[in-house]
């Protein structure tokens, strides 16, 4: 096995897993669908950037306008598994899908198995 394929299964194995977890995954497909960076402050206060807030999306999986300590722990998740990207800029924490981690699983799930591969049963 190539050492490109085995990270790219490392990779992938690390993404299905942030997103095993329904919350991770619903907060990666609220950053996927708005497809703009999202801020939020050190206090936890919500700042526009443009598109949606790291407050919008506390509202939107919680329920809260304030970030959580729980999400804050899922986005730490999502970032470590490579699907999100963060940056600190002052006192603002931005936040933005990662998009070859997109790139990589589409190719994963545009992949076909070839007939008679030696490692199928």
């Amino acid at each position: 096995m190539s050492i490109t394929l085995q990270m790219n299964q490392l990779d992938i194995t690390a993404m299905f897993k942030a997103l095993g977890d329904p919350t991770r995954l619903r907060i990666f497909e609220f950053l996927r669908a708005c497809g703009a960076p999202v801020a939020v402050e050190e206090s936890g206060d919500v700042r526009p950037l443009v598109g949606p807030t790291v407050g919008d999306i506390c509202c939107h999986v919680t329920g809260n306008e304030r970030v959580t300590s729980s999400i804050s722990f899922h986005l730490k998740e999502l970032r470590l598994a490579g699907l999100i990207a963060m940056e600190r800029r002052g006192k603002n924490m931005i936040c933005s899908v990662n998009p070859e981690a997109i790139n990589l699983l589409a190719q994963y799930f545009g992949t076909t198995p070839s007939v008679g591969n030696s490692d199928c049963c």
